[in-house]
């Protein structure tokens, strides 16, 4: 049965039950439907003095084709507290248009541990991810007007950083032309999921602060190098206006009517990575536990989770749990390859100690990535029916023989929060001991100093290397005094280095920084390394040709 028809056979409850689980008063609910629906920020006013639940990040081993089940393990997790008689939400991001038509597909989880309702989720849920594009796309408009209209600014046109953007992956929009003749330059789009709007968003903690950020960002700078931001161009104030419900977090529900928050989507590999802070902010008033995904392996969104969004949220963490599958595991061992259609190697799927050592490294530095902040670590082996009980056995104690509070076996896909209890009991019994959270760096360090403590201590580098722009680019943020802003790395999630080739726990390499993005609204500087792009393309065979209409029954079929 597919993830679709089994969504589709649940019985779900009204939405307005759900909120009322949560403590949420029928006047906070802005209902889409009888599924979804937004929730007013009255309801983080009204609850502004209640007790905080315990906060559970949820993050993984870097990410291989066959995928480890970070979004099912979150969410099964929530169902599995949920079953032990604990008032639990989980908070999620909303899928991206450009992986549900391409590569990946949905991001509503799968099996028997989904969030519903699945369409709607992985499509327009309720339309925030096209006001992030609209907001974004005014800005753009309103920077070219200015220009037509005699540059009274002084805008450099060969100095302009801010794109266009758009909500699907596609290739040819990495660089256009705009204008005509001497009044055209080159541009580029890049997906709504990096657009620094979709950071602000996320990170946003009231209406006054959305608006004030987006009066913040910096969209390129004067002939004689000073910076222009988005204020200058008179149109902050119509951007927030077009966020203004898009900044109310949605609330829906998992399989078995647990709540579940999912709101905003930045990418994990090129911004933060993480749902809203808002949405985290009325979960953790209304649950006793709250469980919420960071993009990626640790060593991006769980690393920025603990440095950006904690740091700025002031929410510490009880525990974490990193997943895990014997199959990834066996990958970064050197186990076989992996190609897209063709049956996976037996070195994968059957018996194999030899790779599993070898790749067991990997998940060894991402238990420790967790311990550097302080915060004590469960790893989740997501399990399938085939997998070997002794090689299972043997990850859960080699797991907390290199630092783990415990390992559990979970098999939330296929029996939903029942098959999530035994990680439930291992999660309760890890914030029972208590977490000792810390930040990685302060922000008052210089900008290099940051970034070689993550290149360090998250990926396993012995030293960074700054390209002449990175160097331009720290010298401008020390001189605009963005300097004591924290950092957010953009590099592949597919390796702990820059190198998406080199699996398991690499070291002794030097990470190429090739330069530092000032992104002033959002709040943090990204340093980028080599290979990333902000507007991906499509595969040869996209997810979206497999996507339509059942002509019996006006269904959706394909999705996944």
């Amino acid at each position: 049965m597919t993830d679709i028809e089994i969504n589709r056979l649940v019985k779900a409850r009204p939405i307005q039950d759900v909120a009322d689980q949560l403590g949420l008063q029928a006047g906070e609910l802005f209902p889409y439907g009888k599924l979804k629906a937004k929730v007013s920020l009255d309801a983080l006013a009204r609850l502004k003095s209640a007790r905080l639940g315990k906060y559970v990040l949820v993050t993984a081993i870097n990410p291989t084709p066959l995928g480890e089940g970070k979004t099912t393990t979150s969410i099964g997790l929530a169902m599995g507290l949920s079953r032990l008689g604990h008032r639990t939400a989980v908070t999620l991001r909303q899928p991206s248009l450009g992986p549900v038509f391409g590569v990946k597909g949905g991001g509503t989880g799968g099996g028997r541990a989904q969030v519903l309702p699945m369409e709607e989720i992985n499509l327009h849920l309720t339309g925030d991810a096209h006001a992030v594009s609209a907001s974004h796309n005014l800005l753009s408009a309103f920077i070219d007007n200015h220009l037509f209209h005699g540059n009274a600014l002084h805008v450099d046109q060969n100095r302009i950083t801010w794109p266009r953007t758009l909500g699907v992956s596609d290739r040819a929009l990495r660089q256009v032309s705009l204008g005509e003749g001497a009044a055209g330059r080159i541009g580029q789009f890049v997906i709504t999921e990096a657009s620094e709007v979709m950071a602000i968003l996320a990170l946003a903690s009231s209406q006054v602060d959305l608006r004030r950020r987006l009066g913040q960002i910096i969209v390129g700078y004067t002939t004689d190098g000073k910076p222009v931001r988005a204020e200058e161009f008179g149109c902050a104030g119509s951007m927030a206006v077009l966020l203004r419900e898009a900044l109310l977090p949605n609330l829906v529900q998992t399989l078995e009517g647990t709540p579940a928050f999912v709101h905003t989507g930045p990418f994990g590999n090129i911004a933060h990575g993480n749902c809203s802070i808002l949405s985290d902010a009325i979960a953790l008033r209304c649950s006793d536990y709250v469980v919420t995904e960071a993009g990626f392996g640790s060593d991006l969104g769980a690393e920025k989770f603990f440095n950006i969004k904690c740091r700025l949220s002031g929410f510490k963490p009880a525990a974490a749990v990193v997943v895990a599958t014997l199959r990834a595991l066996k990958l970064h061992g050197g186990g076989g390859a992996v190609k897209v259609g063709t049956p996976l190697p037996s070195g994968l799927t059957g018996p194999n100690q030899v790779a599993l050592v070898k790749g067991f490294a990997n998940l060894e530095q991402h238990i420790a990535n967790v311990k550097a902040h302080g915060v004590p670590v469960v790893v989740a082996v997501n399990a399938f029916s085939d997998d070997s009980v002794a090689e299972l056995e043997w990850v859960r104690e080699r797991s907390r023989e290199v630092g783990a509070v415990d390992a559990a076996v979970s098999t939330h896909w296929a029996d939903g929060g029942k098959g999530a209890e035994a990680l439930a009991q291992a999660v309760v019994r890890a914030t029972e001991k208590g977490a000792t959270f810390r930040h990685l760096y302060e922000v008052a360090w210089p900008i290099k100093n940051k970034i070689q403590a993550i290149a360090t201590q998250m990926y396993g580098a012995s030293d960074v290397s700054f390209d002449a722009t990175a160097e331009r680019d720290i010298e401008m943020a020390e001189l605009l005094g963005l300097d004591q802003l924290p950092i957010c790395m953009a590099k592949t999630p597919l390796s702990l280095s820059h190198d998406p080739a080199l699996k398991g726990r690499p070291s002794g390499f030097t990470l190429p920084v090739k330069e530092v993005r000032l992104l002033a609204g959002a709040g943090f500087l990204t340093a980028v390394c080599s290979g990333i792009q902000l507007m991906p393309g499509l595969p040869k065979k996209p997810a979206g040709e497999r996507i339509g209409f059942d002509p019996a029954t006006g269904e959706v079929v394909g999705l996944a």
